[in-house]
């Protein structure tokens, strides 16, 4: 798949990691579609990269209808559909016993929703389209890529339901890889260390300089943009299938 041809379905697209990916794509000749919550930053982007590059489309990743409806809206913008980014989620940190008592199941539950269900949804929605398109070479029609975390590895006090989530996401990959294999679809997982992101940007400066400096190297958090190159390599890079691929200089998350 060559980046110009890419037509992409963006998840969490207005900002942190899949504004990134947004943003190389387009800057490659790509389009895409920026599913979000967040109205104002929505037209944001959508004035940032162009009209005639992007749409933003306000959509609960969680919502089966509405990523089904809004998938095909998306598609007819695009003039078609062979990407799709899952980069929504939310963190959901909570302890299981903390001081007020036990987690309530609705955190938990909605974590999961949002993190792991919510990717299989828009997943499945796009795949359902790209099964349709021409072949390209090695008979590929689309690549799906989700992100995950290193959490789902080394998941630290108070991520319980965060590492459950993005656990699931590198779960389903190599399965929903060699389903999808016969109708040429690729499906790959990052799993990225600590980046900035929005929600790193609100941490206190000591808190950010003690994150760099667990990462043996380069001692510095991730940048968005690397994050985006990575997305590129994948969707450049034909045999790159069924695998989870850890962005994150090295690093191994401690208890806490």
């Amino acid at each position: 798949m060559q980046l110009a041809s890419v037509r992409a379905v963006v998840t969490g697209g207005v900002s942190g990691l899949g504004l990134a990916v947004a943003r190389h794509l387009v800057a490659q000749g790509g389009k895409v579609a920026l599913f979000d919550l967040n109205d104002e930053k929505g037209a944001a982007a959508v004035a940032e990269l162009g009209e005639a590059n992007a749409r933003y489309f306000n959509t609960n990743v969680t919502d089966e209808a509405q990523v089904d409806a809004n998938v095909g809206a998306a598609q007819a913008f695009l003039g078609g559909l062979n990407a799709c980014i899952n980069c929504a989620g939310i963190l959901g940190s909570n302890r299981v016993l903390g001081k007020t008592g036990p987690m309530p199941l609705a955190q938990f539950q909605g974590t999961v929703m949002v993190n792991l269900v919510g990717s299989f949804n828009v997943a499945k929605a796009c795949a359902d389209r790209m099964q349709h398109n021409a072949a390209g070479d090695d008979g590929e029609r689309g690549v799906i890529v989700n992100t995950a975390s290193v959490a789902a590895y080394e998941g630290q006090i108070g991520q319980a339901a965060y590492s459950a989530s993005k656990a699931g996401v590198i779960g389903m990959t190599l399965p929903m890889a060699r389903e999808l294999a016969r109708f040429g679809i690729r499906v790959m997982t990052i799993a990225p260390g600590v980046f900035w992101t929005p929600m790193v940007d609100g941490m206190p400066e000591d808190v950010q300089k003690s994150l760099a400096a667990t990462i043996p190297f380069p001692s510095r958090l991730g940048k968005p943009e690397e994050f985006a190159e990575l997305v590129a390599c994948i969707l450049t890079t034909g045999y790159l299938n069924g695998e989870t691929i850890r962005l994150d200089g090295a690093t191994r998350l401690a208890p806490k």
